[in-house]
């Protein structure tokens, strides 16, 4: 365990799920999960905060749940994802003249031209959460990817600014704070989710991320190293589940469930001749559902999503197989059967399932690696960022946490101890039918006697 390092707390405010998620880089650069809760959530529509005090209980829950699994945890504070309609993004320019042209431009000067971004006008009920430096310039020289050590007259740079709107992003630190926590920073959640699914070479190919949530999917777009777009798509998993409740005339629960048990991407994968018998209401006929309507619905609303991805991309002009790296799909709504086969169908770009697995260290639980956690996971990474490029202040009397027991995947059992539990299960299974043969003699004798008794 490398107590030399921070532990970190991510808090995913989604519109299905609220994940708490604590954890510390080994030495091998891995995070070791040294907490893990999630709650349901109830106050959120989305992406946005609507109801704050449901969000308060879902989040106290999930914390509690976090303690649970590891009581040595104290979490004071988090990062926090932000995502929803409200999200917009712009780009601007950046430049300032050196006095000092002597020395090689340091931090500072870098810091500077990032703390004036802050000042761009935008509209009013806006606030600027992240300005994201693309690539620099110093003097006559494009395109460098960090100018510390240059030297020159002018330095620039373009920039990526994120904005939101004032009363969704008060409403989410005012949640976070009324459940007694404090906000480290807000992160733009496709950002949180690129980070945990991504490798240096996603950066230098060129891929564009996209994160379907319970609310909204979220993309981001990464060509030559550099984000070139982000945008957030007000369509997800509950629209889609809405859909088939409409549709087919179910429970939103029992739609839930057919989506992710029998739900499919593509609806020449279905089985023409397969039902889904639904139990009736309060006494109403059973329902059968056909498995190849449930794909057809979903989808159409999974195709809609997709142009808007298209869309995007044509946009930025990165639809033409420029993005080598192709498209990523992340987030609890990844996980729907053949999305990876639609997506490449109408994106015509590669597609894969991005796995929060390239950051995490080995032996956890196989909870922790499914797309849902990319976002959660991610922000702890973003908060690595910060404290490895001192941008942040972090506490530096550490804990001693170990990871817990829960959070651990089982050892593998060799084969000689596997054959040693065959022979107790074994002689197990032996007493058992001993045992319940020496009963049933037992009781045949006694029977047997009765009968006897009764004759005389």
């Amino acid at each position: 365990m490398n107590n030399e390092q921070p532990i970190i707390v991510g808090l995913d405010i989604g519109t299905t799920k609220i994940a708490v998620i604590a954890g510390r880089k080994n030495e091998f650069g891995k995070l070791e999960i040294l907490g893990f809760g999630r709650a349901n959530s109830n106050g959120v529509k989305h992406g946005q905060v609507l109801n704050i005090d449901e969000t308060i209980k879902a989040i106290r829950t999930a914390l509690d749940n976090c303690y649970a699994s590891n009581p040595n945890l104290e979490v004071n504070e988090v990062y926090v994802g932000i995502a929803g309609h409200h999200i917009k993004s712009l780009q601007t320019r950046g430049d300032i003249v050196r006095h000092d042209t002597e020395n090689e431009i340091s931090q500072r000067e870098i810091t500077q031209l990032i703390d004036d971004q802050y000042k761009t006008y935008i509209p009013a009920g806006d606030q600027i959460i992240d300005v994201i430096p693309q690539e620099f310039t110093v003097d006559n020289f494009q395109n460098i990817p960090n100018p510390i050590g240059y030297s020159g007259v002018k330095v620039g740079a373009n920039f990526h600014i994120i904005t939101g709107d004032k009363n969704a992003i008060r409403n989410i630190n005012r949640a976070v704070e009324r459940s007694k926590l404090i906000t480290k920073d807000l992160v733009l959640q496709p950002l949180a989710s690129s980070a945990a699914v991504m490798a240096n070479e996603d950066l230098e190919a060129g891929v564009a991320i996209v994160d379907i949530g319970g609310g909204t999917t979220d993309l981001a777009v990464f060509y030559e190293g550099i984000l070139k777009h982000t945008a957030v798509i007000p369509f997800a998993g509950e629209n889609i589940t809405n859909d088939i409740k409409t549709g087919l005339g179910v429970l939103k629960a029992q739609a839930e469930q057919m989506k992710v048990q029998f739900g499919s991407a593509l609806a020449n994968e279905a089985k023409a001749n397969a039902y889904i018998t639904i139990p009736g209401l309060r006494g109403m006929p059973a329902k059968e559902i056909s498995v190849k309507n449930l794909a057809n619905i979903i989808q159409a609303r999974m195709s809609e999503i997709l142009d808007f991805v298209t869309y995007h991309l044509k946009q930025i002009g990165l639809d033409n197989k420029m993005l080598n790296g192709g498209i990523i799909l992340t987030g609890g709504g990844s996980q729907l059967k053949h999305l990876v086969q639609l997506t490449e169908y109408v994106t015509g770009l590669n597609c894969r399932i991005g796995l929060p697995t390239e950051h995490l260290a080995a032996g956890h639980i196989e909870e922790l690696a499914k797309p849902t956690y990319a976002t959660c996971l991610g922000l702890i990474l973003k908060g690595y960022d910060d404290y490895e490029h001192n941008r942040k202040q972090f506490a530096k009397d550490y804990k001693r946490v170990e990871v817990p027991v829960e959070l651990r995947q089982p050892m593998e059992v060799g084969p000689d101890v596997e054959e040693e539990e065959e022979e107790v299960r074994e002689t197990r299974r032996e007493r058992v039918v001993s045992s319940l043969w020496s009963k049933f003699k037992t009781n045949l004798i006694e029977i047997f006697k009765e009968e006897e008794d009764r004759a005389l």
